[in-house]
């Protein structure tokens, strides 16, 4: 199987679902000739032109409104947003107009819109160019929130995306865009609300998103030569949430901590927890645990990013306290 960057996987399911259905069009800052400002249209201007891939101007809730109206009417489109901080400006759209017309029009009308860009703290890139903000979306009834953490999971997911009749609140985590997986060849889709078992192990379980997928990888191979096998499990998307397969988990090894670069207050931290709390109480051996980013906005400086972000060595030792209880 070959190898594709994360970028290279979305950019891949991008071009094979326009190809295939013509109702789909990008609009975004820098989307048409340039390419995107993370390569995420590349090439695509090419074969289909500024009708399908619109330059826009600065103006997030223009465009959002425009694409709200356009998804209406039967088309499909995709908002290019950069940074999902940008998006922000167009919160008034996003959550009276894109996340509530199908209950509103009581299902006459559909919004299968997406919108994807990148999240996350990475490469000094500051506090209006860092942010996550999923459990805001979470929380807004009508989206489907989408976090890949890898390439593979990235084609699969954008691919579901485009083909669904829901708005999708696709975000990606920068860091991870020049990393490569193992990327079919064949056509293939993952379902929303499936999490992956990205590794199997007794001794604890651990939930993680995004970027923290890795850094909690090298903590299990750490505690696998000691003999310690540890669960991770990646949601995939938070909403939906897959919570049985986390329960399954906590049945098996007793013992959870969720692992995630944003904030904790009001996290998708908390829900995990509280839901399994409510229905697995009878399988934990200690606590729930949670690991967070701090409750802070994002310094520039490198030094202080980096200290306002879970490490490796972070989760290794919340892992071992875990453990102790």
């Amino acid at each position: 199987m070959r190898e594709l960057t994360y970028t290279a996987a979305a950019r891949e399911a991008l071009a094979e679902e326009m190809a295939r259905d013509p109702s789909i069009f990008v609009v975004g800052e820098g989307i048409g000739q340039r390419g995107g400002n993370f390569n995420t249209t590349t090439g695509l201007y090419d074969l289909y032109g500024p009708m399908r891939l619109r330059d826009t101007p600065i103006v997030e809730r223009g465009f959002i409104g425009m694409c709200t109206g356009a998804a209406m009417t039967g088309t499909r489109p995709v908002v290019d947003f950069m940074f999902v901080d940008f998006i922000l400006d167009g919160m008034g759209e996003l959550i009276n107009q894109v996340a509530k017309i199908q209950y509103m029009s009581s299902g006459r009308l559909k919004m299968p819109m997406v919108l994807r860009g990148s999240i996350g703290i990475s490469g000094a890139s500051a506090t209006h160019h860092s942010g996550s903000y999923y459990p805001l979306f979470v929380n807004i009834p009508g989206f489907r929130v989408v976090v890949p953490s890898n390439a593979y999971d990235a084609k699969g997911l954008l691919k579901t995306a485009l083909r669904g009749d829901d708005p999708v609140m696709f975000l990606e985590h920068k860091a991870l865009f020049n990393q490569k997986a193992s990327v079919p060849e064949e056509e293939y889709f993952i379902p929303f609300g499936k999490a992956a078992i990205v590794r199997e192990g007794t001794a604890a379980t651990v939930v993680a998103l995004a970027s923290m997928i890795r850094k909690v990888n090298e903590a299990a191979d750490t505690l696998a030569k000691e003999g310690v096998n540890i669960e991770i499990i990646d949601p995939r998307t938070v909403a939906p949430l897959d919570i049985e397969t986390i329960l399954q988990s906590v049945h098996k090894t007793g013992r959870l901590l969720i692992v995630d670069e944003n904030f904790g207050p009001c996290g998708i931290g908390a829900e995990i927890a509280a839901q399994v709390t409510a229905r697995g109480f009878d399988d934990l051996d200690a606590p729930i645990q949670r690991l967070n980013g701090v409750h802070t906005p994002t310094p520039y400086s490198p030094p202080l990013e980096a200290a306002v972000v879970p490490n490796s060595a972070q989760v290794l030792q919340a892992i071992r306290d875990l453990l102790a209880e």
